[in-house]
């Protein structure tokens, strides 16, 4: 557990100083037995006294998982995260296959590139994304592909399928899909390019990570399409859809831009 938790709060940005506090202070509060979950509590707890930013950026996956029960806030959040990074994106798209329309969760374009995007969210964490994901979505892929071929100016176009999901692919799931060359992200894959290490370079946090935001508050965002912290720190004003008071606006605005602003580099 120690080393563990240690790298968790050493990737979220707390120093040397702030992970030995912390480790400290657990040491009367971890019992033999203790539930990973009580344990990302307790230290949680412990982090955002020490700095809310950290314990933000902390929060990552469960912030994530605050995006549920529907899956819809997730697809709307790559979305935007693709859209903030130059992609020209559409959601929820018919897409006409050679064979048969598709219903596609994300549609990206930039450039030369051209990508069906399938989130896959799970509202348990440890929900494996097994093989039978990547097969079903390669085979709307080439489907899809096929027709998008027959398109002018879409032959020389690079093509790929995706698959994002908030939890982790199976060994079969990878081993599938980079034999069929889908591009598959989660949190901790593909290592070095992950869905987290890509989020904490460029900043564009979901807003559920913002601890200063009552659960309430976010739903009400998200129910208005507001997805990102990124979103909030261009337009303070969209907090008026959560109803919050212009003094709470400032602590928010706060947390939001320091989140924002430590984007690793």
């Amino acid at each position: 557990m120690p080393k563990k938790l240690k790298l968790s709060l050493h990737r979220a940005g707390a120093n040397d100083e702030t992970i030995d506090s912390i480790m400290s202070e657990m040491e009367s509060q971890v019992y033999e037995g203790i539930p990973t979950t009580e344990i990302y509590k307790i230290a949680f707890s412990l982090l955002k006294n020490k700095s809310r930013t950290v314990a933000a950026r902390y929060k990552l996956k469960r912030a994530i998982l605050e995006l549920g029960p529907s899956g819809f806030p997730f697809e709307k959040y790559i979305a935007a995260f693709l859209s903030h990074q130059g992609y020209r994106v559409k959601v929820g798209e018919i897409v006409k296959g050679h064979c048969v329309n598709h219903e596609i969760d994300v549609m990206a374009e930039r450039e030369n590139h051209h990508f069906m995007v399938e989130c896959k969210f799970h509202n348990l964490q440890g929900t494996n994304c097994d093989v039978k994901i990547p097969l079903y979505i390669q085979a709307h892929f080439k489907d899809v592909e096929e027709q998008w071929k027959n398109i002018p100016g879409h032959g020389t176009k690079f093509h790929q399928g995706w698959v994002v999901t908030n939890t982790r692919f199976s060994d079969d799931a990878i081993k599938y899909g980079s034999c069929a060359r889908l591009n598959l992200l989660s949190l901790d894959f593909l290592k070095g390019n992950s869905l987290r290490e890509q989020i904490d370079a460029s900043g564009l946090y979901p807003l559920t990570c913002l601890t200063t935001l009552s659960l309430n508050e976010k739903k009400l965002l998200l129910d208005n399409q507001i997805v990102l912290c990124r979103e909030l720190c261009l337009a303070p004003d969209l907090l008026s859809y959560a109803k919050i008071n212009k003094e709470r606006r400032k602590v928010i605005m706060n947390e939001a831009q320091a989140l924002c602003n430590r984007a690793h580099k």
